[in-house]
């Protein structure tokens, strides 16, 4: 299918202005690009509280904001922004985590972790997961409440390269025993290197996101080939995928990640992990956040957070 009207005006609009690709820029003048594009995704709801967090991770602080919807949230949703490990911050991803928040009635927290290039692999790993365990063990903290939230269930989601670190996270709270995740969400998930996959080479699929900013962002954050066989880098090469949590998956059709998406999802699904799996045919890489310039953007957010809200209440229910 071609690239739907709405695709096709923003490339447009963004090509007139003469925005540049992302591998032809520095990792600053990146992050300043990215951050650009708030005026165009805009303002998201007003939430029943808004509070940033300093939490350790190793050796340094990892700044968190949590959104928290009602007095009475449901579950908690972490979040790890996209932008190839390189840009992305709390402000470009406030807006999402406001209409999530409202949508699901549940408190999101939006995770700062490190970028590279100046902190390579594993730091974004290390801090998502940092962020996930702490998260766990302060629920209360989050939602402001007492003991009846100590189970509130946790998702953790992401989408590109975030979608990558939630894959991660959710195989690591497997093998640590904990934190219990009622559902893992990724949402065109960055999940192996080769660069060479049919959906890499399509000339159609080069948009926000071509092969070669690919390439570039796998250089600032696993510069040594030989670490993104580590399934802590490309959780697709991971040996074995049993016993993870559900797990939302979504795609969008004209898109250099399409295929290692659809690829992920094929392997949880083989290893009996209950999926949900949708491609959006003719959208382009970041359209999940292109939130007022692409419709569809509300149409899969719809997708997602009806799936958070059957976890949310399945787990509930359960307990």
């Amino acid at each position: 299918m071609a690239l739907d009207q709405s695709s096709s005006e923003f490339l447009q609009q963004l090509a007139d202005q003469g925005a540049p690709a992302f591998h032809t820029l520095t990792a600053p003048a990146a992050r300043e690009f990215f951050a650009g594009l708030r005026e165009i995704i805009g303002e998201g709801p007003d939430v029943y509280g808004c509070e940033d967090l300093g939490i350790p991770s190793g050796a340094t602080t990892l700044t968190l904001r949590t959104l928290v919807p009602t007095e009475n949230p449901e579950g908690i949703i972490v979040y790890l922004h996209g932008g190839g490990w390189v840009v992305g911050a709390l402000d470009d991803y406030d807006t999402l985590g406001r209409f999530i928040a409202t949508e699901s009635n549940c408190a999101v927290v939006l995770v700062d972790y490190r970028l590279a290039p100046e902190y390579p692999f594993p730091a974004a790993t290390d801090d998502a997961w940092a962020a996930l365990q702490w998260v766990a063990s302060n629920r209360q903290r989050i939602v402001g409440k007492q003991s009846e939230y100590d189970d509130l269930p946790i998702i953790v989601a992401g989408d590109s390269a975030g979608g990558n670190l939630a894959a991660v996270c959710a195989r690591k709270a497997r093998d640590a025993g904990g934190p219990e995740i009622a559902q893992q969400v990724l949402i065109y998930p960055v999940t192996q290197p080769d660069l060479s996959t049919p959906g890499y080479q399509a000339p159609e699929n080069q948009g926000l996101l071509g092969q070669q900013d690919m390439a570039w962002f796998w250089d600032c954050y696993v510069p040594n080939a030989d670490q993104r066989q580590d399934p802590d880098a490309s959780p697709l090469l991971a040996d074995n995928l049993d016993h993870l949590p559900p797990a939302v998956v979504i795609t969008a059709e004209h898109d250099v990640l399409s295929d290692e998406g659809a690829a992920y999802a094929k392997r949880l699904q083989a290893a009996g992990v209950p999926v949900h799996f949708r491609q959006f045919d003719g959208q382009i890489h970041g359209f999940f956040t292109i939130l007022n310039a692409l419709p569809a953007s509300e149409t899969a957010r719809g997708f997602v957070v009806e799936h958070m809200r059957k976890a949310v209440t399945n787990t509930t229910s359960v307990a």
